[in-house]
């Protein structure tokens, strides 16, 4: 799996990228995660409610493709999105969350911190505060969008939206947690503790 480092990106740019890339799939083309940062942006999913965004700002709000309601990316946050063919894993896009959220829990885990999964709302959460959100978009067997880890990053705007949905849900974010939270170092090795789940699959 081609590991693909792209920095700070505009998140419509990024999302067309990951459209184009899903389009022009083979099947032998090899399957990437894509490493990222986004200004800051709002993003709406395919089963959004306008009522989750609760003040207007000059943070854009983009309406997107993926699965789930309303998010916030920022600077400080690692995004890792999935470009991933689950036809060839012979598996489906309920196996692939569970991957990912595994691999986030694993993750955590380097750092000594206990975290949790919750019935029904999808991302990873410690001591009730969500610290991982996940979207995915499945075309032709493939995966594109992915997940976003709160690293260290400016927690504010979270709180112009219901997070995920869910009115008055906590966040926080590796840096308030342990003293180790470079982003580089994170995705490093969330990217190989993924990797490595994908093939056990």
């Amino acid at each position: 799996m081609k590991i693909v480092n792209l920095g700070l990106q505009d998140y419509r740019t990024t999302w067309e990228a990951m459209k184009a890339f899903t389009a022009k799939r083979q099947v032998d083309s090899e399957d990437e995660l894509w490493i990222v940062e986004h200004p800051a942006v709002f993003t709406q999913g395919i089963s959004g409610k306008a009522e989750n965004l609760l003040q207007n700002s000059n943070i854009p709000v983009v309406q997107s493709d993926r699965g789930g309601q309303i998010t916030y990316h920022g600077p400080g946050q690692l995004l890792v999105y999935c470009l991933i063919d689950l036809k060839r894993l012979s598996i489906g896009v309920k196996k692939m969350v569970s991957l990912i959220e595994t691999a986030i829990m694993d993750l955590l885990k380097l750092y000594d911190i206990e975290s949790q999964l919750k019935d029904g709302a999808p991302g990873v959460y410690v001591q009730g505060a969500k610290i991982a959100a996940l979207g995915l978009k499945v075309k032709n067997g493939a995966t594109y969008h992915g997940l976003s880890l709160n690293v260290d990053m400016d927690l504010s705007p979270f709180s112009q939206i219901n997070p995920c949905g869910y009115q008055g849900l906590a966040v926080t974010q590796l840096s308030n947690l342990t003293d180790n939270s470079q982003l580089e170092t994170v995705a490093n090795k969330l990217t190989e503790i993924l990797i490595n789940h994908v093939a056990r699959s």
